[in-house]
């Protein structure tokens, strides 16, 4: 597998500590982290007891052809000694056994190099222009006011990582400052402006939910960090604990399968919401750490779901069961409305410039525009070839949408006045695409996470001309 950017999400600017810190273990500290990792270990080890079991039933039958084998391999080995020899003799006439010993013309080498100059340091040396590079390096660990950070979902063939990008418009640079090593496949991320722990302090935190029930937080204002600042949920119980007919069944605190999708809730910001492969929707408290209310209404995975911008009471979702449901938070049981499709929902977004409508993508490259009080939609668009993966709207521009898709294609459409237009088709070259997101301070820029050629920035103005909402540009 190549190295690919599952999910991608923004980080406003001015929000960043200008020096981030560093962490530094202590020997306990680490003593402690490598006994977690080596019982963490363990655990998976006594999983796959059972399957060595059979391989050693296995190894009785096998003796016979194993005296053949050896026999075969001495033979061979005899014949390549031999051919060994006859090489020896040829390369002989090279003289390669006296290729280290000194050759007068080299020996006389040092003689011609000493007129040359030696300088101490950098500074005296006139032909380096760049003196300090630790200057650099200081200058690129600090965050400025004009910078927006992108966190980047990360898979590789034998690791996954959180990478922290740091973007400046204005110097046209775009560099990772640092990353963390994830414990499982990253599915999605969630920017989180809350500190649990210091309620009336912004917090600089991100939610990254993967293939494990397991919901962790981390510190984007802390470099080097081996650990999250604090986990939702726990992980699914071992292979072994499930077989055993004598163990009770002990409550699952959260999500029992994938964490497939994430939403902060901006105006109630200690409540995060999670979508999983268990076919559920829980509420957390960020507070207390643990679910306040899990909602059981799909029948298959829920793949996405968002909370409204403006009443923090409402939250859409979208399933693999072809559905998206709209639920009012506060007795959402009694108070929900369905939507039915032709595929399964990939992605569901909130218009912030028309707070009654929201949009979903679907499986089989269709785009639709709901209104949140109707069961109709207000319009359907054939957007792309394959699912659509990516579904972000400008964060000030109306009207602009950009999709991505399994087809490997970038669109962007001006839908302003429920009439959507192609203004522009791109193939960003990166395989599959998996994620599309707007930067928050530039309507224009956005990020792109794909099968290959890791994370793309796009500044779609050049492109984007003929956008009927550029006379209506609004900051929110």
């Amino acid at each position: 597998m190549s190295s690919q950017m599952t999910c991608v999400g923004w980080v406003k600017r001015g929000v960043s500590k200008e020096t981030p810190d560093k962490v530094e273990l202590s020997k306990e500290e680490l003593q402690r982290i490598i006994a977690e990792a080596k019982d963490q270990l363990g655990d998976r080890g006594d999983d796959d007891d059972d399957g060595e079991d059979d391989d050693e039933g296995m190894a009785s039958g096998q003796d016979l052809s194993d005296e053949t084998e050896v026999a075969a391999v001495q033979s061979q080995e005899q014949d390549e000694n031999e051919a060994g020899r006859e090489a020896d003799d040829e390369l002989a006439e090279y003289g390669l056994d006296k290729y280290d010993e000194e050759d007068s013309a080299t020996a006389s080498l040092g003689d011609s190099l000493a007129g040359l100059t030696v300088f101490s340091c950098n500074e005296e040396d006139p032909y380096i222009t760049i003196k300090d590079t630790d200057q650099y390096e200081r200058d690129d660990f600090q965050i400025k006011p004009s910078d927006n950070l992108i966190v980047a979902g990360k898979a590789e063939k034998d690791c996954c990582n959180l990478e922290i990008y740091v973007y400046n418009s204005e110097e046209e640079s775009l560099y990772v400052h640092h990353d963390i090593l994830l414990p499982a496949y990253p599915l999605c991320v969630e920017w989180l402006k809350y500190d649990p722990s210091a309620a009336q302090v912004a917090g600089n935190f991100v939610a990254v939910g993967n293939m494990t029930p397991k919901i962790d937080v981390w510190d984007l204002d802390v470099v080097d960090c081996l650990e999250p600042v604090f986990s939702l949920g726990s992980k699914k119980a071992s292979k072994k604990k499930k077989k055993s007919k004598k163990a009770a069944a002990e409550p699952v605190d959260g999500h029992s399968d994938a964490v497939l999708d994430l939403s902060w809730n901006k105006l109630i910001p200690n409540i995060l919401a999670s979508g999983s492969a268990d076919e559920t929707v829980i509420l957390w408290d960020l507070t207390q750490g643990k679910p306040a209310t899990t909602l059981q209404m799909h029948t298959d995975k829920v793949q996405t779901l968002m909370f409204h911008p403006f009443e923090a009471q409402t939250l859409i979702s979208g399933s693999y069961d072809k559905s998206a449901i709209l639920y009012d938070c506060r007795s959402p049981e009694e108070s929900h409305r369905t939507w039915r499709f032709s595929g399964q929902v990939e992605r569901v977004t909130w218009n912030q410039f028309s707070p009654c409508n929201f949009l979903a993508s679907t499986e089989d490259g269709f785009v639709y525009c709901l209104d949140a009080r109707s069961d109709k939609p207000v319009f359907t668009l054939r957007a792309h070839n394959g699912e659509v993966t990516g579904l972000a709207l400008s964060s000030q521009i109306r009207g602009c949408l950009v999709t991505s898709s399994e087809d490997k294609h970038v669109k962007i459409w001006d839908i302003l006045g429920n009439k959507p237009n192609l203004i522009h088709s791109r193939d960003m070259k990166m395989g599959v695409l998996f994620c599309a997101s707007c930067c928050p301070d530039l309507p224009f820029v956005y990020a792109f996470g794909g099968q290959k050629d890791g994370l793309r920035v796009w500044d779609i103005s050049d492109v984007a001309t003929g956008l009927k909402g550029l006379e209506f540009t609004t900051k929110l």
